[in-house]
């Protein structure tokens, strides 16, 4: 009963709450350990799944139902059921709410719903109101052009009672005392109960029976002797000399006798003390002798209506006296046979499921995943942007493109000027973005996790969003969509080791981060790119040299391997940069440290085998000292160069000379004494753009 109908209260230092459940399945759960009572719990769970509430609505997860259910306490997730309609053509489109979760006041939830649109803690509703009648409930919230209507609802489930919890706290009085019970413990104490209640129920039918059939015992008597009985009654002076003249003698009745011979076995016997009521004195009833009168027999007899001499009622009293004798013994019988009483519990059980079983109102939806914060924003494009020292921030693309408007007289200076935008791309919010440090550690960050930031705003530092350690810095990132099969992560370390590996290895995401590549004690990673394959990688040295080497020579390889060789370096030199060349048109522009670069078709670079010297890219003389940067450029781009001393210079690219290989390049910046040309990046984000152009992918 508890379980059919739940219950809910408050006493000293002790609480229940139990949820309704379905009386078919609580009816099907109960036959099932009445027939077997070394049935499991989880077997019990396979027919009774969850509650299920009058107001019908959706059991999201069972997780917590199921610990309920073992232990006593749990919780029961309640979804309200919703479903989307079209306005206007399709072009809008709104929410309906059906039902409702369990206890939920629709008056409550409604004004919630418009304060939190008030508040704008939820954005994208226009309208609410109730349509709901004597047909059912129907709330209707109305959605903003363009809205995406499951954002919209899981928000509403995460800020509203569309979306509530039942906390499932089975207490319930056993034997006396209060005890948490799990479901088979519940059960088990209800079948004991209808156990107590069937015995004790048909002790008291038999205490009925057996003074009913012996009132009929001496009705019966009495109309075997009926005219003794009446020339005694009629000779007594009052109706007390009249019961004591009853009493006095035994009389005789043949049918009495057959009776209780047929019912007893023995009408003399032990056996007959069965039919008798129980505090019936021994001298009374039948004997040997004949049948003596009691005192209740013997009113009986003097209150007995004349009409119920006829033969009529005389056949009545005899039919009815042998339908009680069967009586008595039937009860006897169940008394006797516990099994007996096992099969009335159930046939009692199925007669309840006939009467009033219905079919289960709740849907279950058995595996249920908590909301993320992905579940609660839109999907939209936005502009990711990381500064050279680190800074990252997001725009939505199309406010992006209303700033740009106007070319460069409506940019914003950069909020510190020796920073740089150095790395845009294009991505949705839900998109991933992979971000590898110099130790070769790989950190994963969505991109709504970014900071959305003003044009002039400098964001928030990477490091500080992800959990890198002290000195580890962000070399690379990456947007990625998928993590598809035939695409791979191809990395470059300083000494020279490449290694690829595919992108599916990188889908797991942790938030302490994974090692994406083992590196040797004083290597670090350099570049990180990715690829499809079958592209032609470029890895460049400070001394000058290039090796160009097709990308399928490196085999793919797992995440923790080292990688193998991609260049083979000479003493005390080292990897700058990894270059992927998807067009042989492009250039690749060269700087060293005293200020020397040039540019060079990717074409000029002939292609050679994987672990090789490469060719060279730029003379390493005296005058231009060690190589501190390659990049890939377009005439159009724009460079930024930075030097040990802090001074930063931006300049196009078409002005720098495109030049062979081998030779030593021209001035790309005068240094001053001691000073050393440290960087060179190419700008991602240019400031004569065309108004409304879409930034660039690098």
């Amino acid at each position: 009963n508890l379980l059919i109908n739940g219950s809910s209260g408050i006493a000293v230092g002790m609480a229940t709450n139990i949820p309704p459940h379905n009386l078919n399945e609580v009816v099907a759960a109960c036959l099932v350990l009445l027939k077997n009572p070394e049935t499991s719990i989880d077997e019990l769970i396979e027919i009774i799944p969850a509650p299920d509430f009058p107001t019908a609505g959706i059991i999201y997860g069972v997780a917590g139902v199921r610990e309920g259910y073992h232990t006593g306490r749990g919780r029961v997730v309640m979804r309200a059921r919703t479903h989307f309609e079209d306005m206007e053509k399709g072009s809008r489109q709104s929410i309906i709410i059906d039902e409702l979760p369990y206890q939920v006041n629709k008056a409550n939830l409604l004004i919630r719903i418009g304060e939190l649109v008030r508040d704008k803690k939820i954005e994208g509703i226009s309208d609410l109101r109730d349509e709901s009648d004597k047909s059912g409930m129907r709330v209707v919230i109305e959605l903003k052009r363009g809205e995406v209507p499951e954002v919209i609802l899981n928000n509403l489930y995460k800020e509203t009672q569309m979306q509530d919890t039942f906390g499932m706290n089975m207490v319930a009085i056993v034997d006396g005392q209060p005890r948490l019970l799990n479901l088979k413990q519940i059960i088990e104490a209800f079948l004991r109960h209808r156990r107590e209640v069937i015995t004790r129920r048909t002790q008291f039918e038999l205490k009925k029976a057996r003074e009913r059939g012996h009132v009929l015992e001496g009705l019966a008597v009495a109309l075997a002797n009926v005219d003794e009985i009446i020339a005694l009654i009629k000779s007594a002076a009052t109706p007390a000399d009249a019961k004591t003249g009853l009493l006095a003698r035994a009389w005789r009745s043949q049918l009495v006798s057959d009776m209780l011979q047929r019912a007893a076995g023995d009408a003399t016997g032990p056996a007959l003390d069965a039919f008798r009521p129980l505090d019936l004195a021994a001298s009374l009833g039948q004997h040997a002798d004949g049948y003596h009168l009691s005192d209740t027999q013997a009113q009986a007899i003097l209150d007995l209506r004349l009409q119920r001499l006829t033969g009529l009622e005389q056949d009545k009293i005899f039919t009815e006296y042998g339908e009680v004798m069967t009586r008595i013994a039937d009860l006897l019988d169940i008394l006797g046979k516990p099994d007996r009483v096992t099969v009335i519990i159930g046939e009692e059980l199925k007669e309840v499921k006939k009467q009033f079983g219905d079919a289960r109102r709740s849907e279950i939806i058995a595996h249920a995943t908590d909301f993320s914060l992905e579940d609660l924003i839109a999907p939209e494009e936005v502009v990711v942007t990381l500064s050279h020292s680190g800074y990252v921030k997001s725009q939505p693309l199309d406010e992006y493109r209303t700033q740009r408007r106007g070319g460069r007289g409506k940019q914003a200076a950069p909020t510190k000027e020796e920073d740089f935008i150095d790395n845009l791309f294009i991505a949705n919010t839900h998109d991933t973005i992979l971000c590898f440090t110099d130790r070769g550690r790989l950190f994963w960050l969505k991109v709504y996790e970014v900071p959305q930031a003003s044009r002039t705003a400098r964001g928030k530092p990477i490091v500080n969003l992800l959990k890198v350690e002290e000195g580890e810095s962000v070399t690379t990132i990456l947007p990625v969509k998928a993590y598809a099969e035939d695409q791979f992560v191809f990395m470059a370390t300083a000494m020279g080791t490449v290694k690829k590996t595919p992108l599916s290895e990188f889908s797991r995401p942790r938030t302490a981060g994974i090692i994406a590549v083992n590196l040797d004690e004083g290597d670090h990673l350099v570049g990180v790119a990715l690829t499809d394959g079958k592209q032609f990688v470029m890895l460049f040295s400070d001394e000058g040299k290039a090796n160009r080497f097709s990308e399928g020579e490196v085999r793919s390889m797992g995440r923790v391997s080292r990688g193998v060789r991609g260049i083979k370096l000479g003493k005390k030199a080292s990897v700058i940069a990894l270059l992927i060349a998807t067009d042989e048109k492009q250039s690749v522009l060269t700087a060293t440290e005293n200020g020397y670069g040039k540019r060079t078709p990717v074409g000029d670079y002939s292609q050679h085998g994987r672990g090789g010297q490469g060719v060279i890219a730029i003379a390493t003389t005296a005058r231009n000292g060690k190589v501190v940067a390659a990049t890939l450029v377009e005439p159009e781009d724009e460079i930024m160069m930075i030097t040990d001393g802090g001074v930063l210079i931006r300049t196009r690219v078409s002005e720098i000379r495109s030049l062979g290989r081998s030779t030593q390049g021209v001035t790309l910046i005068a240094l001053g004494a001691g000073e050393k040309l440290t960087s060179l990046q190419r700008v991602a984000e240019q400031d004569d753009e065309e108004p409304g152009t879409t930034p660039k992918l690098l």
